[in-house]
């Protein structure tokens, strides 16, 4: 089981959405797909779901080809578009009844729509029409239906929008369960979402893949510093701190603390323990600041 694209381009007249880019994702894998607007996330994902062919190269989704084989790559999938289409006049359990009715689920029909209303917490409003529903509980259906035939790899484009911060959690928690036996891509604006739920991350810009790799090594990429934060109990002034070894530079933050950024990857924390003991200062807090993705992601797609 696994997703493969080779060397894929998607052209419109003279703008090259998607440029020759090649990856490939196995069972057990959650892939965090990431990048600026308009930067080939949806033109890819569509091209892996059948909705749009490639201008030129090949993706193979569980051994079928996009092209020459779209009804077999759809029955392999699940997807959530970014814009969630759904038919507002139904009834959540309707609806659901007509897509299990498009993957022809037949006799287990009942079952897995009961299933997918549990997992996606729809049971209080699966007697509404779609159209009552809050933007977050549509998300939810949208979900429901993309998970309704048991497919081998999921597609969810931007899937905890317009969750409140209690569904994205459970909505996380969700792709993270699925993702032990199922591919799953998604993309997402939210990079604490990335962090939390990918096991790796594709950055693409301006149509081509410009990182590929775990979260931990993406963060180790940016930058060579060290950056400390600490409080002190007493009022101190910036002056006295010139004789911490390695210390590159020294600023006080809004909320009182001190931030100090060290030469390369020295972590300079004893440095200002022991600093702090020959003069006297008590230490409240001290902290080493993780390069975050939001950092990543700045570095690789403003070049």
């Amino acid at each position: 089981m696994s997703v493969k694209v080779s060397n894929l381009s998607k052209v419109y007249g003279t703008q090259r959405a998607v440029d020759d880019i090649s990856f490939e994702v196995n069972k057990g894998e959650v892939l965090g797909f990431l990048g600026p607007n308009g930067a080939g996330k949806s033109t890819t994902m569509k091209i892996l779901t059948c909705f749009i062919p490639q201008t030129t190269g090949s993706a193979i989704v569980c051994g079928f080809d996009t092209t020459s084989e779209p009804l077999e790559v759809t029955k392999k999938i699940g997807y959530l578009p970014e814009n969630n289409p759904l038919y507002t006049d139904m009834y959540v359990r309707e609806y659901l009844e007509f897509a299990a009715g498009l993957h022809k689920l037949g006799a287990i029909t009942a079952s897995r729509i009961n299933k997918m209303i549990e997992i996606t917490g729809l049971g209080v409003e699966s007697k509404k029409k779609i159209g009552q529903l809050s933007k977050g509980y549509r998300q939810r259906v949208g979900l429901a239906q993309a998970m309704l035939h048991d497919p081998e790899v999921l597609i969810l484009d931007e899937p905890t929008s317009g969750l409140d911060p209690n569904q994205i959690v459970e909505i996380r928690s969700l792709i993270k369960q699925l993702g032990k036996d199922k591919i799953v891509i998604f993309s997402s604006h939210i990079m604490q979402e990335v962090q939390a739920v990918a096991d790796r991350v594709i950055i693409i810009n301006k149509g081509k893949i410009v990182a590929d790799d775990s979260t931990a090594n993406l963060q180790n990429m940016v930058g060579n510093e060290t950056v400390i934060t600490v409080e002190f109990k007493e009022q101190v002034n910036r002056n006295i701190f010139s004789s911490i070894p390695s210390l590159k530079s020294v600023e006080q933050t809004k909320d009182g603390k001190w931030s100090f950024v060290s030469d390369g990857d020295k972590d300079i924390r004893e440095d200002i323990f022991k600093f702090a003991t020959q003069k006297g200062l008590t230490i409240l807090q001290i902290n080493k600041a993780e390069h975050s993705m939001e950092d990543v992601f700045k570095e690789l797609t403003n070049k």
